[in-house]
């Protein structure tokens, strides 16, 4: 059966938006290439009441406490120190911990979220 033109444009706008879904997506893996400047600002604004403004953490909202970044054993966690596990948790929270889920409330975007994730990379110590 032949397809209308306007089925033809459908088909071709879901295929369109399909790859671009896989690309975001795959975009958003691995090391950040975020503008850690730009991560401070809205580190400043959205994350210091429970990560302290020096990166150190060690607020308990619920069961977890908040990561100390400038010690060397949290950045040691090969699970824990991924920009990817980063990620994960600004994108969707961690209830256990009372991490909000920044990224799937709207309230900080993709791009903004690979922001913060260089300004966290600012806290760790500097390897000798």
């Amino acid at each position: 059966m032949p397809r209308t033109t306007a089925a033809r444009a459908a088909a071709l706008a879901l295929a369109l938006a399909a790859t671009a879904a896989a690309w975001i997506a795959g975009a958003a893996n691995g090391p950040s290439r975020g503008d850690p400047a730009a991560g401070k600002a809205l580190f400043v604004k959205n994350c210091i009441l429970c990560h302290k403004a020096n990166g150190t953490g060690g607020m308990k909202i619920t069961g977890n406490p908040s990561p100390d970044w400038t010690d060397a054993k949290t950045w040691a966690d090969a699970k824990r120190s991924t920009d990817d596990y980063f990620r994960d948790c600004i994108t969707n929270g961690k209830v256990k911990s009372g991490m909000v889920a920044w990224g799937k409330s709207g309230q900080i975007k993709p791009a903004e979220i690979e922001n913060l994730i260089a300004y966290i990379h600012t806290f760790a110590p500097k390897k000798k």
